[in-house]
């Protein structure tokens, strides 16, 4: 099993809302009320990038959720498997973990979680059925979605095309 270059790290490969939430439907729920302390990117140091094809860290008070995209709508959440002070090994690629690289991730440190949802693409096209999820602050919401086998962050209400299951 590839492990992305990151030492522990055993995805877990699921497809449809269905599967996760019967996965990971609590213990997603479970984070509600809990303050963002930290989130984490892979980044490529030398395209100063955000390296979008690893797992994407998200700490609330001590609980780590990792959750990453492959395919057309591969989803994998993991929990607490992760060290971010570990380096990653990936031939051809300078890459580490980085927690202050990306503004808008950070705007959201300290803000309580208020709801997760798993979002279903509805669009008529390949990705259909794809599973994405959703965090919601007082103040914005992070979307970890599936950018056609990587993932894709984006900030504010879902694309309209998402059907919304609140975890709540």
């Amino acid at each position: 099993m590839f492990n992305f270059g990151i030492e522990g790290y055993r995805p877990h490969w699921l497809n449809g809302r269905s599967a996760v939430v019967a996965a990971h439907g609590r213990h997603l729920r479970a984070l509600i009320g809990r303050p963002l302390t930290d989130a984490w990117l892979i980044w490529d140091v030398q395209d100063n990038e955000w390296f979008s094809d690893c797992p994407v860290l998200l700490d609330f008070t001590g609980e780590q959720v990792e959750i990453n995209h492959q395919k057309f709508d591969d989803l994998s959440i993991t929990w607490n498997t992760i060290d971010p002070h570990q380096p990653v090994l990936w031939p051809d690629f300078d890459l580490q973990w980085r927690h202050d690289m990306h503004v808008e991730l950070h705007a959201l440190y300290g803000q309580v979680l208020q709801d997760v949802e798993l979002l279903e693409w509805t669009g008529r096209d390949i990705a259909q059925g794809t599973v994405a999820v959703s965090f919601h602050f007082p103040h914005s919401q992070l979307t970890i979605a599936n950018a056609l086998d990587k993932n894709e962050l984006t900030f504010g209400p879902p694309e309209s095309r998402y059907q919304r299951h609140s975890l709540r």
